[in-house]
């Protein structure tokens, strides 16, 4: 994408946790088409609980009626982060979801949704953890960094979103699977747009579903 002078973006750090259905699900693969929804954050990656209030300790309202219990424990989301040396893969899973991010520069050559001689392979082997994971509801999401109009971005984006769910389709087998697929352009970067190092890891897909036969 060619360089437009004046756009910056700093990159913000955004934490999964957790997956919102898409759709009902039907019998046989169903993908969903959301090109004109942007939320403020992409779907799935919402945090799962607000941040918690001060609290007063000498408060009666904390005290316990006679008879009362503690409610059970709950237990936090924790996410755990794995990339390879490269940067071209990147696994990041919580006790609920799996994401699975792939560089643009590993499945398609410079600005095309073609995918290259190694691409196929890859996206067979995450369709075959999420057919271990038993997963119904899968996100496509494509994304590319800030170089460029974000017109083009935005159907560049979107279009190899398309190509990595059509090639998940051959491998997945779970029935009743549905897909949300959309391409965000240059939003939600997850590193610095001002160095190449940082545009490259913003340029990718990324493959979330639920972990466990939850999904």
């Amino acid at each position: 994408m060619t360089h437009i002078a004046g756009r910056h973006r700093v990159a913000a750090a955004v934490a999964v946790a957790g997956l919102v259905a898409a759709g009902a699900q039907l019998l046989g693969v169903t993908v969903a088409r959301a090109d004109d929804v942007k939320p403020s954050v992409p779907p799935g990656t919402e945090p799962s609980a607000n941040a918690p209030l001060p609290i007063d300790a000498k408060s009666p309202g904390l005290k316990l009626p006679q008879g009362g219990t503690l409610a059970p424990p709950k237990i936090l989301d924790l996410v755990e982060v794995v990339e390879d040396l490269g940067g071209e893969q990147r696994r990041q899973e919580t006790n609920q979801n799996v994401m699975m991010a792939l560089q643009s520069e590993v499945l398609f050559p410079e600005n095309s949704a073609v995918f290259n001689a190694q691409a196929a392979a890859r996206i067979q082997a995450i369709a075959q953890e999420i057919n271990t994971q038993k997963a119904t509801r899968i996100r496509v999401f494509g994304f590319t960094d800030d170089q460029g109009s974000y017109e083009h971005g935005k159907e560049l984006s979107k279009q190899r979103a398309d190509a990595v769910q059509a090639e998940l389709a051959k491998t997945v087998t779970n029935p009743g699977v549905t897909y949300d697929v959309r391409g965000y352009s240059e939003d939600y970067p997850i590193a610095d747009n001002s160095t190449e190092e940082g545009r490259k890891k913003n340029r990718r897909v990324e493959i979330t579903f639920p972990r466990g036969a939850a999904g």
